[in-house]
């Protein structure tokens, strides 16, 4: 009876390895099935694995492009290492059937690009590791199906200039968050006032100036990661930036930290000095002041543009706004724009630009502002052929888009009228009669405006 048993539990053994790919170790401890492929020379992910595999690792091989089927009915997998392989590609789906996946480890590969195509159907999702590549693009929507899950967010040692803050801000479960070695120069204000989780934050060797106030720095204590830290306590790192120490940074210097790694970069007399180590007077900015102010008159005849220019220095750099002679600020609408470099552009200007302008220059330590007066020469008025000026016409306008004539009368009416035909979201062909009649006649003018847009345009 012995001899007979152990034939059959022998088949029953290979019967189960038989979907163990060549050079693979697969270990089929129930109820875990492990498949490992480490090494083997793989250019592709193999076609036989078991498709009920809860771990997979194809570390160190040589696979390029992670395709559609590859992974397709994985739904017990839970752990996947693609490690150091030169993966370059993720197709659209790839991972779509992998809802039970908790680790994703992509570290040491070649991707340049994040879609959120590549990470669909990831929705249980607690580890990216994704440090290592070349990535220099992540697609806003590209973390939206694992927001609330993900713990543990690696993106070190790429090429990103900028991230999806809006994102990253409502991973309300990260622990863990990995930027160090890229080329970010900016976060945004509030990015991490929700992450309550969050015990590390490493933000080391990027192009940062400055950290912005967040609530998640003020609510804690900003230790160094040194033994004997509390595992409840933040940590932040952020040496090797070009640390900019004024103002801006007093509230960072304020908090307490242990290490003294920091250095500010600028300004020139605080150059290289240990950031933790410099006395809370030092960290000082400069008010705006108005170096440079084009003219303060300026006569323009009424349709005509105008370019209103203003430039200041101070420390943090001034951002220039424009106050409109109603006073109101002027934002960038079809008829004005205003530039970073402080210009004011208004395209067509009308009789309401007539009065001062006021350039403010503002900046944390204070504004500065500064007048220009805009005189707008009122077109002249027509005069007819009796001499005597010609009333404006008080009414209503009087362009039609109808063609339709009913009667000799009512096309001589139509004659008179202005026509706007052929309309389209961009364009309009407009007819108006002749104006013989009127002498001197050295431009018309065309008044229009968008339904996206109160501001009038005049052509």
């Amino acid at each position: 009876m012995e001899k007979l048993f152990l034939p059959l539990l022998m088949l029953g053994t290979m019967a189960k390895a038989q979907h163990c790919p060549g050079r693979c170790i697969c270990q089929n401890i129930s109820p875990t099935l492990t498949m490992l492929c480490a090494k083997t020379g793989l250019l592709f992910v193999p076609a036989t694995i078991d498709r009920r595999t809860v771990e997979l690792r194809l570390t160190d091989n040589f696979i390029t492009v992670i395709r559609r089927k590859d992974f397709s009915n994985m739904t017990n997998l839970v752990h996947l290492t693609l490690s150091r392989n030169t993966i370059s590609q993720i197709l659209p789906y790839a991972f779509a059937d992998l809802r039970a996946l908790r680790a994703l480890h992509m570290n040491s590969n070649r991707l340049a690009v994040l879609k959120h195509e590549h990470f669909r159907g990831l929705t249980n999702l607690r580890h990216l590791i994704l440090g290592n590549n070349q990535i220099s693009y992540i697609e806003a929507s590209c973390f939206d199906e694992f927001l609330s899950t993900v713990e543990d967010l690696d993106l070190s040692y790429n090429n990103l200039e900028a991230l999806p803050w809006e994102a990253i801000g409502q991973m309300v479960s990260l622990n863990t968050l990995t930027l160090d070695h890229n080329l970010i120069d900016h976060i945004a204000e509030g990015t991490f006032s929700q992450l309550q989780k969050l015990v590390r934050l490493d933000m080391t060797s990027n192009r940062l100036q400055k950290l912005p106030p967040d609530n998640l720095f003020l609510r804690a204590e900003v230790l160094a990661n040194v033994r004997g830290t509390h595992p409840s306590t933040l940590t932040i790192s952020f040496g090797g930036n070009p640390l900019h120490c004024n103002c801006e940074l007093l509230w960072l210097r304020r908090l307490t930290r242990e290490d003294d790694l920091e250095t500010c970069a600028s300004p020139e007399h605080l150059m290289d000095k240990y950031f933790w180590s410099i006395p809370e007077e030092e960290f000082i900015c400069e008010p705006p002041l108005i170096t440079r102010q084009y003219s303060s008159k300026a006569f323009i005849m009424e349709g005509q543009g105008v370019s209103l220019k203003c430039k200041a220095v101070g420390d943090p750099e001034p951002s220039i706004h424009w106050i409109a002679p109603d006073g109101k600020l002027i934002h960038n609408t079809t008829r004005a724009t205003v530039y970073e470099n402080g210009t004011l552009d208004i395209f067509i200007t009308t009789l309401k630009d007539n009065g001062l302008f006021t350039c403010i220059a503002s900046n944390a330590a204070g504004e500065a502002t500064a007048p220009v007066e805009v005189c707008i020469v009122p077109l002249p008025l027509l005069v007819n052929n009796t001499g005597h000026m010609k009333e404006p016409d008080p009414g209503s306008s009087d362009i039609t888009t109808s063609a339709k004539s009913g009667s000799n009368e009512s096309k001589n009416h139509q004659d008179r009228k202005i026509l706007a035909a052929e309309l389209t979201s961009t364009s309009v062909v407009i007819h108006w009669p002749s104006e013989r009649h009127i002498p001197g006649i050295r431009m018309y003018q065309i008044q229009y405006n968008s339904s996206l847009d109160d501001s009038l345009v005049y052509r």
